[in-house]
């Protein structure tokens, strides 16, 4: 069944990230599976209005004022005009939002709620619960999730963070990880290699004790995706490692500091700072070395390290968040997210590389077998039909083993109710002073709709006309069909170009 389907984030192209990637990845897949998708994003330096990218993938760049890390201002009510305008005139029907951090999703699925649209959130990251950053997070995610239809996230580790966080029924939380899009992360010997040849890669060439071995780094320069320990670790590493390089690509406010710290151990011929690097150009850089090092602090997913060992890279990780839930051990060699251990784990991955013992050129075939975009589709669709209706709860959850469970907590058949009273009793259990806080928000939020309802009705409203889709099946017939007759076209053809001449 084709779906309307609003994604809503403050982080997309051309900001690049994993949360931008996994929201392009799956748009493009969901509209080749016959589903309408629109992105609504905030403007971005050169980018506003309407944008249309591959696939006829409608983006709309709104002009919102943008505080930090590309996060716009959180308004609760003023985004709810275009907000509606947008979702009339494209004729959503499911509004989906990514990132707890951002303010145009907690926003939109708050909105949508009360214009009686499905609500589906997929969490992409982890916080903490001591801080009061993270408390207040945590709280505002509540408030927002205490009405959505269904909650996604990216790794197990990831759920049960989301679940504790927003007090969430575990059965309305689904698990759908990441993916990369193989093809375009192959490692060097793809290049040169016959597509048709299928006999397996040859041994390992064991690395000299000359040889020199490129670790590479790419990754925005933030506290915490492990900047600081990555700083402390490189004069160590390459002191320890003679014939060792770096290959930095990233920014951030800590990039001052590693340069800093490149100038003070005058590294600059053994350390190479690329600074911002394009999505489609971090595969060139991942094939200039044999090692991918990723110190994160916190990592729900960490897609990078999916596309490094796609790229046929030995990858060096902490152990933290759900990154040992992303590649197998054979692939990686972990590490405590301090300082002594990076160094460690780092010459252990040096190690056996130059004994021969890591078959990186089989990395990429099993990444592709592993991590599709296409198969990400499929299950978020599924998704879609639960919350739907299209698909019984039992059918829904089936081998979960708690069906009754989620009929119990959610209504008939899984699906929430859109009755304002049933709402306000969802929101009042949020806490004693917050839960009133909340149901005056969804009072206000539910008195502006039948204001812009009277004042700016629907009928004002122009209908967007769809992108023309492709019949995917009848092309693939037909290609086939091409396949078969091939050679007969092609005598065809030759025979009456010879009677013209």
């Amino acid at each position: 069944m084709p779906y309307n389907i609003a994604m809503f984030c403050d982080f997309f192209f051309p900001q690049p990230g994993g949360v931008e990637s996994h929201i392009y990845q799956l748009s493009s897949k969901l509209i080749d599976r016959g589903h309408k998708v629109v992105i609504v994003t905030h403007a971005y330096a050169g980018r506003t209005g309407v944008r249309y990218l591959t696939n006829g993938l409608k983006v709309y760049h709104v002009p919102f004022f943008v505080i930090y890390r590309e996060t716009s201002f959180p308004t609760v009510f003023s985004f709810f005009p275009i907000f509606r305008n947008i979702v009339i005139r494209e004729q959503i029907e499911i509004v989906h939002g990514h990132g707890s951090l951002s303010s145009f999703c907690l926003e939109a699925i708050l909105h949508a709620r009360t214009m009686g649209l499905r609500t589906v959130f997929t969490d992409h990251s982890l916080f903490g619960f001591a801080d009061a950053a993270s408390i207040l997070t945590n709280k505002l995610l509540k408030f927002i999730l205490s009405d959505v239809d269904h909650v996604i996230c990216v790794s197990h580790t990831c759920k049960e963070n989301t679940v504790l966080r927003a007090s969430l029924d575990p059965l309305m939380v689904s698990v759908i990880p990441n993916a990369v899009v193989a093809e375009n992360f192959r490692p060097l010997s793809y290049t040169s290699r016959d597509p048709h040849h299928r006999s397996a890669p040859g041994p390992p060439q064991p690395l000299g004790p000359h040889d020199t071995i490129t670790i590479v780094v790419i990754s925005r320069l933030f506290y915490n995706k492990g900047t600081d320990l990555l700083i402390a670790a490189i004069p160590r590493i390459l002191a320890t490692h003679p014939n060792v390089r770096f290959i930095i690509a990233g920014s951030g406010p800590k990039a001052i500091d590693l340069e800093q710290t490149i100038e003070r151990n005058v590294l600059q011929d053994r350390v190479s700072l690329l600074g911002p690097v394009r999505h489609e150009e971090v595969r060139d850089v991942m094939v200039q070395g044999q090692i991918y090092l990723h110190p994160s602090l916190t990592e729900a997913f960490g897609t990078v390290i999916v596309e490094a060992a796609s790229c046929g890279l030995y990858v060096v990780c902490t152990r933290v968040g759900g990154i040992p839930e992303v590649l197998p051990s054979h692939m990686t060699e972990f590490a405590k997210p301090e300082e002594d251990d990076i160094v460690e784990a780092t010459g252990r991955a040096i190690a056996k590389l130059r004994e021969g013992k890591v078959r990186t050129e089989l990395f990429h075939n099993q990444v592709k077998q592993m991590y599709s975009w296409t198969d990400v589709a499929q299950r978020t669709e599924r998704v879609y039909d639960g919350i739907s209706g299209v698909l019984s709860h039992d059918d829904f959850y089936q081998g979960a083993g708690a069906g009754g469970g989620w009929s119990a907590t959610r209504g008939r058949a899984g699906i929430q109710s859109f009755a304002l009273i049933e709402r306000l009793k969802r929101y009042y259990g949020c806490g004693i002073w917050a839960g009133k806080l909340f149901c005056l928000c969804v009072i206000v939020d539910y008195l502006l709709y039948v204001l812009l309802e009277i004042f700016a009705p629907r009928s004002h409203i122009d209908i967007a006309r769809n992108w023309p889709q492709k019949d995917l099946k009848a092309e693939k017939e037909k290609d086939m069909d091409s396949s078969k007759d091939g050679s007969g076209i092609g005598r065809k053809r030759s025979s009456r170009h010879r009677r013209e001449k």
